[in-house]
């Protein structure tokens, strides 16, 4: 297990200010966000000192990106090693509207990912499960079950060879 900093991309915690706009994310403050993703754990005066602010400035600037929703510190486990052996993303495509499938899909904490898409698929969704019993369980009984699912098609992962949380600073 490790830290990561990770950009927010859930519609629970956007980005976005009280006034519906997007927060200003200085050069600074990307520098900062670049420094914890290398180590989320990395002291603040020490970021202080690679990008020239003090330790209590740094500090202030890490709360404000966190209550902004800009970025999140989370431990990010391997699958494996936690006891989940079958990854896979599933294609999916739906009748009507998307928002309630995505909905229904977001609330199952098999689903680590749910996005719309534009073009084959409506959504693409990243499922993690225990064991393949596991996995034909969620896909057949309770993702092609929900209203408005009209097609699925799954993407078995055979290995993982790069995950990164390194986007939106270079």
């Amino acid at each position: 297990m490790h830290s990561e900093v990770v950009a927010s991309r859930s519609a629970e915690s956007s980005p976005r200010g009280s006034n519906g706009s997007n927060p200003s994310v200085d050069a600074v403050s990307l520098a900062i966000i670049e420094q914890l993703q290398e180590d989320g754990r990395r002291p603040y005066a020490a970021i202080g000192k690679a990008v020239g602010l003090s330790e209590a400035a740094v500090r202030q600037r890490v709360q404000k990106l966190l209550d902004q929703g800009v970025m999140q510190i989370v431990a990010v486990t391997d699958p494996l090693t936690v006891g989940f052996r079958r990854q896979a993303m599933l294609g999916i495509n739906v009748e009507g509207d998307v928002d309630p499938v995505a909905d229904a899909l977001t609330a199952m904490p098999e689903c680590e990912y749910v996005v719309l898409t534009a073009g084959s698929f409506d959504l693409m969704v990243e499922i993690v499960c225990e064991d393949d019993d596991h996995l034909l369980d969620v896909i057949n009984k309770r993702v092609r079950t929900l209203p408005g699912v009209r097609s699925t098609e799954s993407f078995v992962y055979l290995k993982l060879k790069k995950q990164t949380y390194m986007w939106g600073t270079r």
